[in-house]
């Protein structure tokens, strides 16, 4: 049996509509009805959709009610249901105008019958057919010769008959809408702005085809549900809607290759690089407003976990936490403790107190307030896998030390939030350039591999001082795995190896040059100390210094001069297009490119 199709309004004073809500939400369940109920002090409208019989009862019993004993219904039928649940809001008008005066409930236009409609359009009487309808609405059809307002929301219609020429308000003019309730409201604010010959088209649009069918109509009826279009029989059409933007679709527009079922159609297509541009703007507006004030420049409660591995299984919490940052020192953990700042489920705890393999416990630093950061974050690229993003420098990538807040991750987290990127690489807070964040862990499975099986393919800008003799040149020194006190990295003949390629751009008279880098290898400092073990050492590194001397790991201050080394390119495999993707980070004002 087909689908019944009700449309349904009524301008009554209502009370007590919390508890008609759930009736009414209740009773359609029980008859199996999907669609919307709307109440409102105003009144009731509907669109309900069931068997033949479980529409005739909710109407009776409806109708049994005196306030509703009149209630006019348009029906059509469908081969589907065409709503997805069943909905009973309370709103504070059940047709959204906004203009108290505009009552339904104190006046009314007079109503003009279809049949009245036809005849004075056969007759070629002068009169102003005015659709009232959204544009979306008037472009599947309209009335022939019909003023259409050209509105996004019938809350612009008093804005919109403004436009009207001044003589409109002394001729007949008789508007329409889909079902007539729009009219309820529009006829008697044109009234008041004197307009003195107003009518409205009783029933809508689906009344005038359910008695008079197409005459003197070009096209279809957009109605609010699944069903998109009805042509004037009441029959559902090929029309379909946009997901994205909500634009009624025509079979022909259907076809068009910009038409993607729950991406894109004709109307809000946009070619890839276009979409990626605006979402590269609004991701970097957001990083913008979030780093306006610097997060971590703003004191707070830093606290900082501390998981226990096994080797502290049963010790005191004073041994684990100062067998773990021995640097530090047992004195200034027992300060630590003293001052209550060591946490175990948010409690101080005291420094004897024994520890398992496994448990977290938490050091607090109190009203912390972070060293300012570069934070001109760039977006290169993003769609559903990936996110790249040009690194500006100083700015850690990752919470330590004294960055918490003021951290790449940290940044990026907030601004993607819920996801959580996972980085497929790293660059030295000093240093600037490409980096390549997964979107998921299933994705982060397919980029990772790349970096650590040397697939992905890195270069690098380098400004060193001094001028190397060859315009080509590579360094093998093996790098040790174990690090300094201060965190860096040396040359030892029994550790990993390491192979990276240079190549001379420029040779400068201050003494410089300029170099481009490609690291085969990815060790921990790899290009800065092969750089400062051929006497090369690039220009601004806190760390390895000129003469063979080494400095101290730091972040470098956003007032002193930068650290000269710029992860320039990065080609790599699309984790699920399988296309080699490139990315190019705009070079900083010291390579002179």
């Amino acid at each position: 049996m087909p689908i019944v199709n009700i449309a349904a309004y009524k301008f009554v004073p209502l009370d007590d509509l919390e508890s008609r809500r759930e009736h009414f939400k209740s009773r359609c369940d029980e008859l199996k009805l999907r669609g919307t109920i709307l109440l409102s002090p105003e009144g009731i409208n509907c669109f309900l959709a069931g068997s033949r019989e479980s529409i005739d009862e909710f109407l009776h019993e409806l109708r049994a009610e005196d306030c509703f004993g009149d209630l006019e219904v348009k029906e059509s039928f469908s081969d589907r249901q065409p709503f997805n649940r069943m909905l009973v809001r309370l709103k504070k008008e059940i047709i959204a105008f906004g203009i108290e005066e505009a009552s339904p409930l104190k006046r009314t236009s007079p109503k003009l019958s279809p049949a009245e409609l036809k005849q004075w359009l056969d007759e070629g009487r002068p009169v102003t057919l005015l659709d009232t309808r959204n544009d979306y609405e008037v472009k599947l059809g309209t009335f022939e010769n019909a003023v259409d307002l050209d509105l996004d929301h019938f809350r612009n219609f008093p804005q919109a008959i403004e436009k009207l020429p001044p003589e409109a308000k002394e001729q007949p003019m008789v508007m329409f809408c889909t079902g007539g309730i729009r009219c309820e409201k529009a006829g008697p604010f044109m009234e008041q702005r004197g307009y003195k010959n107003v009518y409205q088209l009783e029933g809508g649009i689906l009344k005038y085809f359910e008695e008079i069918g197409g005459a003197h109509w070009n096209g279809e009826c957009f109605v609010f549900d699944q069903r998109v279009g009805l042509d004037p029989n009441l029959k559902e059409t090929e029309t379909t809607q946009c997901f994205a933007c909500q634009m009624p679709l025509s079979a022909e527009e259907q076809e068009s290759e910009k038409y993607v079922p729950g991406q894109s159609c004709p109307y809000c297509f946009k070619d890839e690089q276009t979409a990626l541009q605006e979402r590269i703007r609004e991701r970097e507006a957001a990083i913008r407003e979030w780093t306006t004030p610097l997060p971590g420049s703003i004191p707070y409660d830093n606290v900082r976990p501390m998981n226990v591995p096994e080797r502290f299984d049963r010790r005191t919490v004073l041994e684990f936490v100062s067998g773990l940052h021995d640097h530090l020192g047992e004195e200034y953990w027992k300060l630590e403790f003293d001052q209550g700042r060591i946490l175990y489920k948010n409690r101080p705890i005291a420094a004897d107190r024994m520890v398992r393999s496994g448990e977290r416990y938490d050091h607090l630093y109190p009203a912390t307030t972070e060293p300012d950061v570069n934070a001109d974050i760039r977006i290169l690229f993003e769609d559903h896998s990936l996110v790249v993003v040009n690194k500006p420098a100083p700015l850690p990538m990752h919470p330590s030390g004294r960055f918490n807040r003021n951290t790449l991750q940290s940044i990026l987290n907030h601004v993607y939030d819920p996801q959580i990127l996972k980085p497929a690489h790293r660059l030295d807070a000093n240093t600037s350039g490409v980096v390549v964040f997964s979107r998921t862990r299933s994705i982060a499975s397919r980029v990772q591999p790349q970096f650590e099986d040397r697939a992905a393919k890195k270069v690098y800008l380098a400004r060193v001082q001094g001028h190397p003799e060859e315009d080509r040149f590579r360094c093998e020194t093996r790098i040790g795995s174990t690090a300094t006190q201060a965190g860096l990295r040396l040359p030892d003949p029994n550790g990993q190896e390491a192979i990276t390629e240079f190549q001379v751009l420029r040779r400068d008279n201050d003494g410089t040059a300029l170099l481009e880098v490609r690291p085969l290898t990815g060790r921990t400092n790899q290009i800065r100390l092969h750089l400062w073990d051929l006497k090369f050492p690039i220009v601004g590194d806190p760390a390895y210094l000129p003469n063979k001397e080494l400095g101290e790991t730091q972040t470098l201050s956003v007032d002193a001069p930068p650290l000269c080394l710029h992860a320039w390119k990065l080609a790599l495999m699309h984790p699920t297009k399988h296309v080699e993707l490139k990315f190019k980070a705009t070079p900083p004002e010291w390579a002179g490119l």
